[in-house]
């Protein structure tokens, strides 16, 4: 950037925030004005509706990246339809380039911002004609003709909020559906300490004791404990309806046993038929997929169909119509995680034993279904568990999505690691996963557990704690 062009950005940035801090300390409200990125829509369709009081602005540039993203079945397809259609909806006799209101109470207006020339140009200053610049130019021009009002940028995409702010432009991420502090998110399990001797005695010996006998402080729902003092430990689940801490057995599903705590926790919360929605988190080989699936298959009888479903994250973000072959060798590769849990259990067995041969005929059946998430989108979710494995790479949006799908008789397992996340507009506070965690907690239809100890391999182990 030439000097010239860095006292031009500081007068600009100087000239707004001097007038907005003039009418701030006079007690005038500022209603600011918000410019979304492409990244934003594409991760909530309905962001335009989560800016309170305040405007929207819509470069045209984003309109045309929309554009691109309008044909296909993966998620930001979907965003990208919904978010054509319902400013659509909104503009009615109005031309997009007007402020139109936005639907609902309290809420300010929204337009297309049609002039994408600053005085301040970002395509000179990056020396690149891409649509990035476009929208920062849009925003930077929306600077300039309200001197009186915040402008701010608004993406999910990191390096353009660095270069909007090296611009003195504001910019933000999209904090709707955000968690704030990640290291408090809630895991599901917790140690008590110092129990007494004879409430542990009883709970070995009637099953159950009653949680005031444990602890004062109020416990949550489904929460898992372990119950320690210096002689024995019992692993325990609160139960609210009757507010009793139950005995929870190291009890194997399909042939899989759980190699520690945690592991326990998790089938026991797959195999309780009170408990309709699950997630389970862990970094890789702490056995999510494996343990859900194996649960489910131990339930195969209390369910119409077992759907097995992962989104599709192609390497790269490349589309998968680049590779090779129809439509179901495209998916194979993103399945075969998958499969490979799937022929982890059966593969306990001999080829001629009945129980191998079951998981073959559910299979040939379609009583046992292994697809991509975008294929099971519009089906009826009545009478079947479904598990979503690598829910971390949803949105907030797509995980309400499926669960507003179930029916009568589903139940749901969302597995992931929400510090693994594959797509360029997530990251751990603002996946899908993580927004389940942090809501649902204390419900008593949901359960949740975080794996901590991986038991893949030593080397396997090795590699999550110090690479």
């Amino acid at each position: 950037m030439t000097a010239k062009k860095q006292v031009a950005t500081k007068k600009i940035t100087r000239k707004t925030s001097t007038k907005a801090s003039i009418l701030a300390k006079s007690g005038t409200k500022i209603k600011k004005i918000f410019v979304l990125d492409t990244s934003v829509i594409l991760y909530d369709s309905m962001s335009i509706k989560n800016f309170a009081e305040h405007d929207v602005a819509i470069p045209i540039t984003v309109l045309e990246e929309l554009d691109n993203f309008k044909k296909g079945n993966d998620s930001l397809n979907f965003e990208a339809r919904a978010f054509i259609r319902y400013i659509d909806k909104l503009s009615g006799e109005f031309t997009l380039s007007q402020w139109i209101p936005i639907n609902g109470n309290n809420r300010g207006k929204f337009k297309v911002v049609m002039h994408e020339k600053a005085k301040l140009d970002a395509q000179i200053v990056f020396q690149d004609n891409k649509a990035d610049h476009r929208i920062l130019n849009a925003a930077l021009s929306m600077q300039e003709q309200h001197v009186n009002r915040p402008v701010i940028l608004v993406t999910k995409d990191v390096n353009l909020r660095l270069k909007a702010k090296s611009l003195g432009l504001q910019a933000e991420d999209y904090e709707t559906g955000k968690i704030k502090n990640l290291d408090t998110l809630h895991t599901g399990s917790a140690t008590i300490q110092k129990v007494k001797q004879s409430v542990i005695e009883e709970i070995y010996a009637r099953g159950f004791a009653a949680a005031n006998l444990v602890s004062k402080n109020k416990f949550i729902a489904n929460h898992y404990y372990i119950l320690k003092n210096a002689q024995n430990a019992v692993l325990s689940f609160y139960n609210a309806e009757t507010d009793c801490l139950e005995k929870v057995n190291k009890q194997s599903a399909y042939g899989i046993k759980p190699r520690n705590a945690e592991q326990a926790f998790a089938l026991h919360a797959v195999l309780n038929p009170d408990i309709k929605l699950v997630s389970i988190q862990g970094v890789a080989g702490t056995g999510k997929t494996l343990l859900a699936l194996a649960a489910a298959l131990e339930q195969k009888g209390n369910y119409r169909q077992i759907y097995l479903a992962r989104p599709i994250v192609p390497l790269g973000n490349k589309d998968i119509g680049f590779l090779p072959g129809d439509a179901k060798s495209k998916i194979n590769p993103y399945m075969e995680p998958l499969w490979d849990n799937l022929k982890l259990i059966q593969n306990q067995w001999k080829e001629t034993d009945k129980e191998y041969q079951k998981i073959t005929d559910m299979v040939n059946q379609e009583k046992l279904i292994v697809s991509p998430l975008a294929y099971i989108r519009g089906r009826s979710l009545s009478n079947i568990i479904f598990i979503v494995d690598e829910a971390q790479n949803l949105t907030p949006l797509e995980v309400k999505t499926i669960i507003t799908r179930a029916g009568e008789g589903c139940k749901i397992v969302f597995t992931g690691d929400v510090y693994q996340i594959d797509t360029p507009y997530l990251d751990s506070q603002s996946n899908g996963l993580s927004y389940l965690i942090d809501r649902l907690k204390d419900n008593p239809l949901y359960a949740h557990i975080t794996l901590e100890k991986g038991e893949r391999s030593a080397l396997a182990n090795l590699a999550n704690q110090l690479l």
